[in-house]
C-alpha cells in the first residue's frame, strides 16, 4: 500500500524515508565531550567574573548614562533657584509688573 520501496539513501535526492524515517548517512566529523556532574564546579569563579564583568559593563555605559544625570541636577537647580527668587519679594518687585 503506497510501497516506499527501499530506505533512504538509495534514490540520489531522497532523504526521507517512509513514515519520518530520517536514516540519511551518519554525520562525520561531530565529537562530543561530556563531564560527570560530580566532576563540574557550577560556580568556580562566579564572584570573580560577577565583580570585573559588573566594572566593564558600568564603565562602558557611564558616559551614556552620566552627563544627562548631571545636566538634568544642573537645570533643576537652577529652575527651583529661579523659582523661589521669581516668587520672593525681591523677584515681585523686580519682574511683578512685567506680566501684565
Amino acid at each position: 500500500m503506497g510501497g516506499g520501496g527501499g530506505g533512504p539513501g538509495k534514490t540520489p535526492g531522497v532523504y526521507l524515508g517512509w513514515w519520518g524515517n530520517f536514516g540519511s548517512l551518519p554525520q562525520k566529523g561531530v565529537t562530543d565531550y561530556a563531564l560527570s556532574a560530580n566532576r563540574q564546579k557550577p560556580l568556580a569563579g562566579a564572584a570573580h567574573n560577577a565583580v570585573f564583568n559588573t566594572w566593564r559593563r558600568f564603565r562602558g555605559s557611564a558616559l551614556y548614562v552620566i552627563p544627562p544625570f548631571v545636566a538634568y541636577y544642573f537645570i533643576m537647580d537652577w529652575a527651583e533657584k529661579r523659582n523661589h527668587f521669581l516668587n520672593s519679594k525681591e523677584g515681585r518687585a523686580l519682574y511683578g509688573n512685567a506680566e501684565e
